[in-house]
Parts: structure tokens; sequence; C-alpha cells
């Protein structure tokens, strides 16, 4: 049997009860943890909006990592279906409003490049919203591919745009 994989995901809140969404991405990473002891959930962080349209609301962030024996496909389409429970559309364009984003930033060391997925997560190196959170569960990690852990990634960053904290315990 294959072992569990060590997997961070990455969750994204900025429409309608941003809290409430994350908690139901938490919940759904929760109930595919193999590994419980493996089980590690980042504090909640507000951001402001990275590349997306003017007006645009800030967004919540956290990052959860789980221990599951899935394929990072088979996962992603987990984490898809909540996505659209949740009242996520499927709309043509990238950093769009939504209720819950969910996206996969590594899956143990693989390194792979698909037509719908790429593991490790392309720009997760260049993100303070997705560093500062993954740092505070794993900062001596090292994303495949990378020539540093994820503490001395963030380090790299400029300052803006800025994570402020939002909430410890969700």
């Amino acid at each position: 049997m294959m072992r569990a994989m060590r997997t961070g995901v990455a969750l994204g809140s900025n429409l309608g009860d941003r809290l409430a969404h994350l908690r139901a991405g938490r919940d759904l990473l929760r109930s595919l943890d193999e590994e419980p002891d493996l089980f590690g959930v980042s504090p909640v962080y507000e951001t402001d909006p990275v590349d997306c349209a003017p007006g645009t609301a800030p967004f919540l962030n956290a990052v959860i990592e789980i221990g599951t024996r899935l394929e990072p496909a088979a996962l992603l389409a987990e984490l898809r279906a909540l996505e659209h429970r949740l009242g996520r559309e499927d709309a043509p364009g990238r950093n769009l409003p939504r209720p819950l984003d969910l996206d996969i930033l590594y899956a143990g060391n693989l390194r792979s490049a698909g037509e719908h997925i790429v593991i490790p997560h392309p720009r997760a190196h260049e993100r303070r919203f997705v560093l500062q959170p993954l740092a505070d569960i794993r900062p001596t990690l090292a994303l495949p591919g990378a020539d540093a852990s994820v503490a001395q990634l963030l380090a790299r960053l400029p300052a803006t745009p800025a994570v402020r904290l939002f909430a410890r315990d969700w």
C-alpha cells in the first residue's frame, strides 16, 4: 500500500462569510487526512488582492498540510467539488473573486506539469500570502525544485502587499 504523502493546500476566500468558507475547506481536508499526526493548520491571514481587478475585496488565506494517499489529480477533483458546492463559478480568467479557492502547493517531492495541475504550485515561491502561512507550519520545508526553505523564500519577498494576522485559532 502506498504511504500517505505530505501535501500542502492553500485556502483563500474573498466573498461572503470568508472565515466560514475557510472552515469548510479545513473540514474537507481533515476528512481526507490519512495521517492525523501530520495534520497542520496555519493561522488565517488577511491580504490585499494580488493581480486582481480594482476594487476586489481582501482575501483571507491559510495553508493546511495533510497526509493523503490520493493522487494529486484525485485530490484536486475533491477540492474543486467543494469550491463549487460553496458557490464558485466556472468563469474564464484568473484571480477572480471567489467564496473559496483551494490550491495544491506540493505533494511530497513530486514534480509534475499537466494540463490541469502543476506540482509544486508554480507561483507559490513568489506569494507572501502563501509563504507566510506555510512558514508557520513548515518553515524548513524546501519545495521541490526550490533553492531555499519556505522561511528563506519568505524573507526574500518585499513587505508588500501586506499580510495581516486575522485569526490564530479558527
